[in-house]
């Protein structure tokens, strides 16, 4: 699959908390699913701006487990996610669904499964 070698690395600069590289795979008018404090959010600075905010609260460490094209072309990474607070404790710990759409090899929406 074309896009599996770019969510890993989008996935390990996340949990790097490397903003910038993760921005760089990302279209700059991405639309983004805020599954910290619901809704969206669009575009590189307030994607910054939200993970920014989010990890001074919790400590989110998202490993895809599983990559899968869907029929529609978007792409399904099922994803093992660990959300601990600043001391440690954990807050969640379970199996989430993200659902990638692209535009021109670079990820335009990412969405989580309900």
């Amino acid at each position: 699959m074309q896009y599996q070698q770019l969510l890993q690395k989008a996935y390990a600069s996340f949990n790097a908390r490397d903003i910038d590289t993760v921005l760089s795979l990302l279209q700059p008018n991405v639309h983004w699913s805020n599954g910290w404090e619901g809704g969206y959010v669009t575009g590189h600075d307030e994607l910054r701006e939200y993970w920014t905010r989010q990890w001074k609260e919790v400590d989110p460490i998202v490993e895809p487990i599983n990559i899968t094209q869907l029929p529609d072309g978007r792409v399904e990474v099922e994803v093992q996610q660990t959300v601990k607070d600043l001391q440690g404790t954990i807050v969640f710990d379970g199996i989430v669904k993200h659902i990638y759409t692209f535009n021109n090899g670079l990820i335009q929406q990412m969405d989580i499964e309900k």
